[in-house]
This record gives structure tokens, sequence and C-alpha cells, in this order.
């Protein structure tokens, strides 16, 4: 990975006052104190996840008749989709059928007989999850699913479904949007299965081995002068972080957007090349106030297509005259899978970091848990 900073205007200056704060990134035992949670154990353990759910996944059976469908659609909702966000999109050019990923009650009116029907739920207990996948099932969908038990996983045996149902021994934290190597995999797993991809033991290797190098870089253990993913979290605390990807990572820029959110509680957004090329540029004059609060982080790949990483370059620029900082990661990764899983592995360690500059554990989402139980009033 290779990272750079560039600042412009009053921001460049606007971390200098907040240095005193950075101090508990340097101290693992302040961090323990609040990580009450484990997320930490969570990230550490990404690699093991993916090693775990990809072995099990060997030894499941699905029958032919799954391979003769049409359509696949994935039913998951919060950290129980984020997996299938990545494989759409890091999977583009090879999946040459159309997924869609139902985060609601209700699906589609094309889904029948001859859909894919991929229900996710970390917990097994997802209401929307549980109602999408009876329909799937009254429609005589192909279904199959991913959880570690619950409602689900009762639900898929009594009707003899093929599942993935595991023990999330390396997900401490408990949280579905830190169990990703379980999601992820899983769903590769199956897919490959199916003849839909074409996953070899071999990329799962290269994949253990980048996020390896990630733990080496951005782990609690580096300093924070060395640490671009500490130093990153300090460049976005106080502000809003725009995640800026193109292409293959679009999947993953959700993912970071998302642990912003549940993990710093932090908004953010993430934003996609070339598409803000046609509207969000136009939107940087206003508030007077942007410099203080927006901070874009641009991720480069040597495997975008050339226009695109022209357009970043560009987009960059224009960042430049309107005052607004922005940093820069390059991905070393050799494959699109490889990439996916190194920003996967930065981000969260980011998001981990800055929720401990904000003195929070960031496993714990009570906004959320509050919402659920109004619901269920």
């Amino acid at each position: 990975m290779s990272f750079t900073h560039f600042g412009s205007g009053r921001n460049s200056t606007q971390g200098k006052t907040m240095k005193k704060d950075t101090s508990i990134l340097n101290s693992a035992e302040e961090m323990e104190i609040l990580d009450k949670s484990n997320t930490k154990g969570s990230i550490e353990q990404f690699a093991q996840q993916a090693q775990h759910i990809w072995q099990q996944a060997q030894s499941l059976r699905i029958s032919g008749e799954y391979k003769q469908v049409k359509n696949i659609v994935v039913g998951g909702m919060g950290g129980s989709a984020l997996g299938t966000h990545v494989i759409q999109t890091v999977f583009k050019d090879e999946i040459k059928l159309p997924i869609t990923i139902v985060p609601d009650y209700d699906l589609p009116a094309f889904v029948n007989e001859q859909t894919l029907f991929v229900a996710s739920s970390y917990s097994g207990t997802t209401e929307e999850t549980l109602a999408s996948t009876k329909q799937a099932l009254e429609r005589g969908a192909k279904v199959t699913g991913i959880t570690s038990g619950g409602e689900l996983a009762k639900l898929l045996k009594a009707n003899n479904a093929p599942a993935l149902v595991f023990t999330p021994t390396y997900n401490p934290s408990g949280q579905p949007r830190m169990a990703l190597g379980y999601s992820i995999f899983g769903q590769i797993a199956l897919l490959s299965q199916l003849g839909v991809l074409n996953v070899t033991n071999k990329e799962v290797d290269a994949v253990l081995a980048a996020i390896a190098d990630v733990h080496l870089r951005a782990g609690l253990a580096v300093a924070e002068k060395n640490n671009p993913a500490k130093l990153l979290a300090y460049q976005f605390s106080n502000r809003i972080p725009i995640i800026t990807v193109a292409e293959h990572l679009e999947g993953v820029a959700h993912v970071f957007a998302n642990q912003l959110n549940e993990n710093a509680k932090t908004y953010s957004e993430f934003r996609v090349v070339p598409e803000i090329n046609h509207h969000l540029l136009e939107g940087l004059q206003f508030p007077k106030n942007r410099d203080e609060v927006l901070f874009f982080f641009a991720v480069l790949s040597k495997l975008y297509q050339p226009s695109n990483r022209k357009r970043m370059k560009l987009t960059q620029e224009i960042l430049q005259n309107n005052h607004i900082e922005y940093q820069t990661l390059e991905l070393s990764g050799k494959t699109k899978l490889e990439q996916a899983f190194e920003l996967l592995t930065f981000g969260a360690y980011v998001t981990y970091y800055l929720a401990m500059l904000h003195h929070l554990d960031p496993a714990p989402i009570p906004v959320v848990d509050w919402f659920k139980n109004k619901l269920k009033d």
C-alpha cells in the first residue's frame, strides 16, 4: 500500500490542535479497556474467518438442479448483506447471472423456480430475511443460506435446503459487520460450487497473504507515526469522510462507510467514479465551511481502467481547487479479490481507531437496538 496525504487551506493545520487526543492510539492497554467487546479480535481474525468457512463449505453438497438457475437473489440486511455488495463488484466481469440484493421483507415479482435465493443472516433472526426466505420457498426458488443459527437455520433444515451453518469462532465481537470473512467467502464458496464462480485455493491463499500484509502495516502494534490506518483515523476525526473509489472496489467502499457509521458512530458516504464526475463536482462550492467538514479518501488501483485512473487524478485536482483536504491510498494487490480484502482489512482498522479517538467501544449499536425494540412494541 502507498499512502499519501494532501492538505490544503486551513484544514491542513486542523489536526495539530487534536494531537493530544491521539495518544490513545499508541496505548494498547487504553484501547483494550474501551474495546470491551473485542472488536480488535474480530479484525485480527479476519483471515481465520475466511479459512474456516471456506474449509467447511468444501463438504457442502448441492444438487444439480441448483445449477439450472437464471438469476440470483440474496436476502440480507445491514452487515449480513455487505458481503454480497463486495462480490457483485469484484466479480462483475465473471458472474454471468444477474445478482439482486433484497434488503426488505418482500421479493421482486421475477423470483420463481429459476431463481437461486441465498438467505444471509448472521444471527439467523433477521425478520426481513426470514420473511423473504419464506416467500422464496413458496415460489419454488432454489433456496440456500448462510447463517450462524437461529430461526433461519431451522427454516432451511425443515425445507431440506443446503446451507452453510457456521459457528462464529473467529468473530469475538459478535457483530455481523465484523464477520465479513464468513459472509464473503461463504458466498464465494457457494457460488463456486454452483459453477457461477471459479475461485481456487491458490487465490484464497493470495487473499490471506494480502490480509496478513495489512495487519503488519496497520495493526495495533504499529506506532501511529508509521501506521496509515491510525493516521487516517486521525484525519477523519470531526470530519465527514467521503470514501471515493471506482470499479471493483465499490462494494468495499460500501462496507467502509457502513463500518464508519456503526463502529465509529460517524456520518460517512461512499462515492464512485465515474458517476461523481457528472454531478458531485459542482456541489463542492457550498456550504462555505465545506473545507472544515469534508474529507475525501481516494482509493487508487492499477487495476482501474486508464480512463478511471485519469478521472481520479482530475477529481483530486478539483478537490484541491476547492480547498478540500484529501488522502490517497494506492492498493498493491495483484488481483481484484486481493485488493478488495486489502481495503476491507485496512478500512476495518481505520474505523476501529476512529472509535478509539471518540472514546467508544466499537461494537455496541445502541440506537439501532433501540429502533428494533421500538418496532416490537
